[in-house]
C-alpha cells in the first residue's frame, strides 16, 4: 500500500488527460490452436525510443489454451472515490482472464521490463465461489475488482446466467457474485458505470455454445443473440431497467459511458442488423425522472462484395457487414471511436452532440474484401479490433484478432498479429503512424491494449471536470 494516492490516479477526466504521455503498452498474446501459452507482450510506444514499435519484454503462462481476451488493471482513478474507495492503493497488477479456460492471472508489472506472475486463480476456484465461468472483462471499481463473465455454471456454461462477481484489490481473493437481484438478465458481455450518480450499464453478446464454437448462423438469423441494455442500481446491485434494442439489432457489445461523471449518457455498440446488415451506435441516457432511453443515432451499411470474395458465412449475402466489433470514447468525451472488424476500418465520430454524432475522420486498413495495406507495405490480417486511445486523445492503437474461432469463420487461414498506431489532427481526422507496427512472434495473435499509466477504457472517475 502506498503512502500517497498512485500519481496516475486523477480526480477528473480532464486532469487525466494532462498526465504523462504513455512510453509503453501492454497487449495480450493469444495462441488460437492452443499448442502454446497465451502471453503478455511489453511493447515500446515511445517515438524517441530507438525500440520504438518493438516488444520490450514478454510474459507467457504455465498453461495453454486459456485464449485471452480483455483484461485491466488491480485498481485506477475509481479508488479515489469519497465514499467508497481505496485511495492509497497503486496501479501495479494486470488481471488476465482466460475465457475459455475460465482462469485468472495476476501479472506484477511495477517494474514493466521484468513484469512476472504473481498469482494464478484455478477455474475450480472461480466456479466454487461464484458459480459462474468464461471470465471476460476487468473493471476496477473503488472497493474492489469487478469480473465479467460469459457463461453460468456446468459444461457448456448454461447452468444458470452468467453475471459479475468481485475480486479483493490487494489479496485477489474471489469474494462472490456482484447480484443480488438481476431481474431478466441472461446473457452478459460488457459493463461500466457512473460512480457518484450510483448507476451500471451491462450488456450482452451470447452463451457459450454461441460463441465457443464460432458464430452460429442460425442463432443469429433467429436473433437468439443478446440485444438488450440492462441498468443497474450499482450500491443496491439490483437491475432497475432494462431495454430491449430490438431483436435485430445482435450482439450489444461494448459500453462506453461519458468519461465526466456530471454527463449521464453513454454509447453501446452493436455488431449487426439482421434485416440490413448494418452496424449500429446506440446513445442511451438518463432522463430527469431517473429511468433510462436508448436511440439508435450511428448507422454503418454495409459494402457490396463479389461472393467469390466471401467466406462461406457471408456468400449468400453478396456484401461484407461493417461488423462493430469495439468501441471507445475518447477522455475529452469528444471523439468516439468504431471498429469496423469486417470492412476494414476504423472510423472516427465528433459526439460533442451525443444524440448527433458526425463522422469526423477514417482510416482504412485490413477488411474481409478490400485487404488494405498498412503504409509501411505490409498486409493487415483481419480488421481493426481492439481500440485503445491515449489519454491525451492524441494517439488511437489497435490490434486486429476478435475471437479464434471468429477469426476462421470470416478470414479463414492464418493472418497473423498485428498492432498499429493512428494520429489524431488537431479538429478530427486519422492518420496511421507509417513507422510504428508491431512484430509479434509467430504462431500468436493480437487482442487488447492497456497503456502504461491508464488509458480510455481503464479508469472511471469520480468527480467532474472543471
Amino acid at each position: 500500500m502506498n503512502l500517497r494516492p498512485d500519481p496516475s490516479f486523477y480526480p477528473t477526466p480532464r486532469m487525466a488527460m494532462e498526465a504523462p504521455v504513455e512510453k509503453l503498452a501492454f497487449t495480450l498474446m493469444l495462441s488460437p490452436d492452443f499448442s502454446q501459452p497465451d502471453g503478455l507482450a511489453v511493447v515500446n510506444v515511445d517515438p524517441q525510443s530507438p525500440d520504438y514499435g518493438k516488444i520490450v519484454h514478454t510474459v507467457f503462462m504455465p498453461n495453454k489454451g486459456d485464449e485471452f481476451h480483455h483484461f485491466g488493471w488491480n485498481a485506477c482513478s475509481s479508488a479515489l472515490s469519497p465514499l467508497t474507495g481505496h485511495a492509497f492503493l497503486e496501479r501495479r497488477y494486470l488481471i488476465i482472464p482466460g475465457i475459455r479456460s475460465s482462469r485468472i492471472y495476476v501479472v506484477d508489472v511495477k517494474e514493466p521490463l521484468q513484469a512476472k506472475i504473481h498469482k494464478i486463480i484455478e477455474p475450480e476456484e472461480v466456479f466454487a465461489k461464484t458459480g459462474y465461468s468464461r471470465p471476460h472483462t476487468i473493471h476496477c471499481g473503488p472497493e474492489g475488482i469487478y469480473v465479467s463473465t460469459l457463461g453460468g455454471g456446468g459444461a457448456d456454461g448454461t447452468d444458470g446466467p452468467p453475471g459479475i462477481f468481485i475480486m479483493d484489490c490487494e489479496t485477489f481473493d474471489i469474494l462472490g457474485r456482484y447480484e443480488m437481484d438481476r431481474g431478466i438478465q441472461d446473457k452478459h458481455y460488457d459493463f461500466w458505470w457512473n460512480l457518484p450518480r450510483d448507476y451500471m450499464v451491462s450488456s450482452e453478446w451470447g452463451l457459450p455454445p454461441q460463441f465457443e464454437n464460432g458464430l452460429v448462423a442460425e442463432d443469429l438469423l433467429s436473433n437468439k443473440y443478446g440485444h438488450s441494455l440492462h441498468f443497474w442500481d450499482l450500491r443496491g446491485r439490483k437491475n432497475i431497467q432494462t431495454i430491449d434494442l430490438g431483436e435485430n439489432h445482435q450482439m450489444a457489445l461494448e459500453v462506453r459511458p461519458a468519461h465526466d461523471p456530471a454527463k449521464q449518457y453513454g454509447f453501446c455498440g452493436v455488431v449487426v442488423d439482421t434485416t440490413n446488415l448494418q452496424g449500429a451506435i446506440f446513445t442511451w441516457w438518463r432522463k430527469d425522472d431517473g429511468t433510462f432511453e436508448a436511440r439508435k443515432t450511428i448507422t454503418i451499411d454495409p459494402q457490396p462484395a463479389d461472393p467469390a470474395d466471401l467466406p462461406e458465412m457471408l456468400k449468400g449475402f453478396s456484401a461484407v457487414p461493417p461488423l462493430v466489433t469495439d468501441i471507445d470514447l475518447s477522455l475529452d468525451d469528444k471523439y468516439l471511436y468504431v471498429a469496423c472488424w469486417g470492412t476494414g476500418e476504423m472510423h472516427q465520430y465528433d459526439v460533442s452532440d451525443p444524440m448527433n454524432p458526425t463522422l469526423a475522420g477514417k482510416v482504412e486498413i485490413g477488411g474481409i474484401v478490400k485487404k488494405t495495406k498498412h503504409p509501411n507495405g505490409k498486409d493487415f490480417g483481419y480488421g481493426p479490433q481492439m481500440v485503445e486511445i491515449s489519454r491525451d486523445g492524441q494517439r488511437v492503437y489497435w490490434t486486429n484478432s476478435l475471437y479464434s474461432t471468429w477469426d476462421e469463420q470470416f478470414y479463414p487461414g492464418e493472418r497473423g498479429a498485428a498492432m498499429v498506431m493512428a494520429r489524431v489532427g488537431t479538429g478530427g481526422g486519422l492518420t496511421l503512424d507509417p513507422d510504428f507496427w508491431v512484430e509479434f512472434p509467430a504462431g500468436y495473435r493480437s487482442h487488447q491494449i492497456r497503456l502504461e499509466g491508464g488509458d480510455c477504457s481503464t479508469d472511471s472517475f469520480c468527480f467532474p471536470s472543471v
